[in-house]
């Protein structure tokens, strides 16, 4: 996901400062990782460096100055191409449980407790998924939710597949 994209779509609804966009992005996208806020700050330098953002104005107040930062025309165009860019498929979140199922397996190791721990944290994780979704205030959330679901899906039945072969393995070697 690029980061920075997002970032301009919610510049696109009108100008905003840091804590607004980082709230706003979580908001958009749930069931996805939070953003750091200086991950916020560090985007929004390089999109200002590129001039694809502007600060707006600088407010003042009780606290630290705020930098309100507004999309430009460069940022626009360059939001509408990425809108309009379909996406490369892969890699996918699961890798690391390919790597370690295979390093388990390599070290003649038996992965089966493995896939079972982490067979049982996705059904947890989809639990609440699902029960977000059923919350979500409006299609975006549901989206951004079902996605994340689905994928979710998809590993459970790789970790089962995976389950079931290295089980058939385990009885074949004896």
């Amino acid at each position: 996901m690029s980061t920075a994209h997002v970032l301009l779509g919610v510049l696109a609804g009108g100008p905003a400062h840091g804590y607004d966009l980082k709230r706003e992005h979580d908001a958009r996208l749930p069931g996805a990782k939070p953003l750091a806020y200086g991950q916020v700050y560090a985007t929004l330098a390089r999109l200002e460096r590129d001039g694809q953002v502007q600060v707006a104005a600088t407010e003042g107040g009780s606290g630290p100055e705020r930098t309100v930062y507004a999309i430009s025309e460069v940022g626009e165009e360059a939001l509408l191409d990425w809108l309009a860019t379909p996406e490369q498929p892969g890699p996918y979140a699961a890798e690391e449980l390919v790597r370690k199922t295979v390093t388990a397996l390599r070290l003649h190791r038996d992965a089966r407790p493995f896939l079972a721990a982490q067979r049982a944290l996705h059904l947890e994780r989809m639990r609440a998924l699902v029960a977000e979704q059923r919350a979500a205030p409006d299609v975006e959330a549901r989206i951004a939710l079902d996605h994340t679901i689905v994928h979710l899906d998809a590993d459970l039945r790789w970790l089962d597949d995976a389950a079931a072969r290295v089980a058939d393995e385990g009885n074949a070697l004896r």
